[in-house]
């Protein structure tokens, strides 16, 4: 299938899959919440998520680079699938790479949906190019039906994974210019463009804007930008992991998000923030980095609306040092002028 076959796939097998009782949609309101850092928090508050089936957290070991598959489970993205959850495959030609789109069978959102590597592959492993690659091309041939995706993935233990086999989240928007995120990505003003930046946040974050009308190129002509975008911010994540002497042990966790303009990647340090006010426990994943947070209960939002989204995100994110690692490619730079001359 392409992407665009695939797509037409979502909507009526959505359906299906839900009429049949093999999807459960939990449905929930926005509310929009300004805590004042130039972005516009969407949380969906959803009180039918306290009877969702809980998902043990797949743990990750310290040292082997293949997870612990959730213990009491088997994969639920191996084979067979689920023939109402099951959408499509697609295949990257230049590596030779195979995945299957599956919907998310526990959605909050009405079509949310999943590409899974057909082979398994370790939720904790970083993208690959063929990744990154089918994940824009998914966007991109949502843009040209004149739909609204932005796509996330958790890696690691403390990012919010529920599934040690490696998928790529997508969701469906009403807004056409993104998640709430990327309004604050779009207003920043670059000189290079080719070079990564951080929004002004509480929290660690990278981001990078991807070459005008990206949308258009070939799977050819995106791969190595999207590699490219991916490893220098990679770099800057692990950059400033270290620059923490408390960060947990093991490999290192993060979100990324994906949009038709830019790509983020959020270091980690937690997975879970307590409520100051209720002392209930908050899951955090890529979704609340977008700018989208979820809430089971009004106790639960009233809580996260006083303490505040971004400290919230602080919590369990890392102190950023973007300033630092400016500096210090300014003076590698600096330092290779000087050599040269």
């Amino acid at each position: 299938m392409t992407p665009a076959e695939t797509l037409k796939q979502v909507g009526p097998g959505f359906d299906k899959a839900q009429t049949e009782g093999d999807l459960f949609f939990f449905p929930s309101t926005i509310v929009k919440h300004d805590d004042g850092s130039g972005i516009e928090y969407e949380i969906r508050l959803c009180p039918a998520l306290q009877n969702k089936p809980h998902l043990p957290t797949p743990h990750f070991t310290g040292q082997d680079s293949a997870p612990l598959k959730n213990k009491g489970s088997g994969d639920p993205f191996e084979p067979p699938y689920n023939p109402n959850l099951y959408v499509g495959e697609l295949r990257d030609e230049n590596n030779a790479e195979e995945y299957v789109v599956l919907l998310n069978k526990y959605s909050v959102v009405p079509q949310h949906f999943l590409l899974v590597t057909k082979e398994f592959q370790s939720q904790a492993s970083p993208l690959m190019p063929p990744d990154l690659v089918q994940t824009y091309l998914l966007l991109a041939a949502a843009r040209k039906a004149r739909q609204n995706l932005f796509a996330f993935y958790n890696c690691g233990d403390n990012s919010g994974a529920s599934q040690a086999h490696k998928h790529v989240q997508f969701i469906p928007l009403e807004d056409e210019d993104g998640p709430p995120v990327e309004y604050l990505a779009r207003s920043v003003k670059l000189e290079n463009r080719t070079t990564p930046f951080a929004l002004n946040l509480s929290y660690a974050n990278h981001v990078y804007r991807f070459p005008d009308r990206f949308y258009s190129f070939t799977p050819e002509d995106l791969e190595p930008v999207l590699a490219q975008a991916f490893i220098s911010l990679f770099d800057l994540v692990v950059s400033t992991i270290r620059h923490d002497p408390d960060y947990p042990v093991g490999k290192p966790s993060y979100n990324v998000v994906i949009t038709l303009e830019h790509m983020h990647l959020i270091p980690r340090a937690r997975e879970n923030h307590v409520l100051a006010e209720t002392g209930d426990q908050l899951s955090v994943n890529a979704l609340a980095f977008a700018g989208m947070l979820l809430v089971k209960s009004e106790r639960e939002l009233a809580a996260v609306k006083t303490e505040g989204v971004g400290k919230i995100l602080r919590a369990v994110g890392l102190e950023s040092v973007h300033e630092l690692q400016v500096e210090g490619t300014a003076a590698e730079v600096r330092e290779i002028l000087e050599t040269a001359t």
